[in-house]
């Protein structure tokens, strides 16, 4: 006898038979079904942004433990990593001159576990490494942040270098993925510990957004105009969502491999 299929299992192959236009529909809905149980179970809702932060060392410690355990560092990107590097760093630093927080200490240690786990992956398993794979070319991201960083910033009493710095970490956080997302893409097969720590960056990337469409909600929209005039607080609105529905397709095929039972992720063809 043929046995019963899971009932996750059964959704997900339900979606998955939809067209286009119905899974936009559906990730909209269940999106807005999870920011409203945030809200209500969540009465600090500035506790998301520290478990954002929380669900992203986390990624990282399983990244340490692939790096460490297994000796490989296939399948990961080198590219992404120094890109967090990179917004870590800016971000720690305006953190320093601007609103030193708790903020400051989670991004220290996440900082340290990103530039070990990108000492491991270029000295000590170099031969392991796929760089053919790993061909995303930065300048497609850093360039076009920093012309925005320029353009749209903060208005606050900082000085310019300042806030374009604050601006430039914002928009690099959104895209800073994208060469991990192409790796993969261009393996087809993703293993376990990558998954999960692509799957922590999701859940992060989804908890930061909803800490702020939430603390616009709850403010009527003065945290907007709290951020300054211009173009930034769109636009870091809007970097929320791009970096949150970035990671939304791979976390859907996350969780239908895990409700599949498949402990090895394959990525079919149009994810990234």
């Amino acid at each position: 006898m043929r046995a019963p299929r899971r009932p996750m299992a059964v959704v997900l192959s339900w979606v998955r038979r939809q067209p286009p236009k119905v899974k936009a529909f559906l990730a909209v809905v269940a999106g807005m079904t999870a920011l409203v149980f945030i809200r209500f179970i969540v009465h600090d809702h500035d506790n998301l942004f520290v478990a954002a932060e929380a669900a992203h060392a986390l990624g990282i410690a399983v990244l340490i433990y692939k790096l460490t355990k297994e000796k490989t560092c296939a399948g990961l990107s080198l590219k992404s990593q120094d890109l967090t590097a990179l917004f870590l760093a800016v971000r720690l630093y305006c953190s320093f001159v601007m609103e030193y927080d708790i903020h400051t200490i989670l991004d220290s240690a996440t900082l340290v576990a990103t530039l070990f786990v990108i000492y491991m992956i270029r000295f000590r398993l170099r031969s392991t490494y796929m760089l053919d794979k790993d061909n995303f070319a930065l300048y497609y991201v850093v360039v076009p942040c920093c012309v925005l960083a320029f353009i749209a910033h903060p208005s606050t009493s900082h000085i310019m270098i300042n806030r374009i710095c604050w601006a430039f970490c914002v928009y690099l956080e959104a895209v800073s993925v994208l060469p991990q997302l192409r790796l993969m893409q261009n393996t087809k097969i993703v293993e376990p510990f990558t998954a999960h720590y692509v799957f922590a960056l999701g859940v992060a990337r989804f908890l930061s957004c909803a800490h702020w469409v939430l603390q616009v909600l709850d403010t009527r929209g003065r945290l907007l105009t709290a951020l300054g005039y211009g173009f930034w607080p769109s636009m870091v609105l809007l970097s929320e969502i791009v970096q949150t529905f970035i990671l939304a397709d791979f976390c859907y095929y996350y969780v239908k491999s895990l409700a599949g039972g498949q402990l090895v992720l394959r990525l079919p063809s149009g994810v990234v």
